[in-house]
């Protein structure tokens, strides 16, 4: 791990390291989360460092993010192997992600996590849920579909 730190030191400019660091997401995470998005339309991406399609696809996330301010967009760093808070920045930042709300489960119980936040989701990475302003929420396994997501509208 220390090896991924010092490589993305090197590859990103000091600004994307400076990015804020995301919270650690535990046990009643998932609550505090949905309470404080409560009348918002809200995306949640799951992803990980360690998820080659992830990485690939946080480019669009960072440009669907710049384009729809209306919608709260929140990533989530679900990698079940401990990731430095820093490094999580850092990649989130150089994708254009450095200012949106982000978290990172701090909990090495990942299925605790997973089931509270979705019983039928096992953990697969990329995740993402589109939460209604309702509270109701519609789950995408696997890749977003970035043309679908920009007429989504929460409501």
């Amino acid at each position: 791990m220390r090896t991924v730190a010092l490589l993305l030191a090197w590859l990103l400019p000091a600004s994307a390291m400076a990015a804020t660091l995301p919270q650690p997401f535990e046990r009643g995470s998932w609550s505090t989360l949905l309470d404080a998005h409560k009348g918002h339309a809200t995306i949640v991406h799951f992803w990980g460092i360690t998820c080659g399609p992830c990485l690939a696809e946080l480019p669009d996330w960072g440009k669907f993010a710049a384009q729809r301010h209306d919608i709260d967009l929140v990533m989530i760093d679900a990698d079940p192997a401990a990731v430095a808070p820093a490094d999580i920045a850092a990649v989130l930042a150089k994708a254009g992600l450095g200012t949106v709300e982000k978290w990172r489960f701090a909990d090495s119980f990942t299925e605790r996590l997973e089931f509270e936040i979705d019983p039928e989701w096992h953990g697969e990475l990329p995740y993402t849920l589109l939460v209604k302003g309702d509270g109701t929420a519609t789950p995408i396994l696997g890749a977003a579909d970035f043309a679908a997501l920009r007429q989504w509208n929460g409501k």
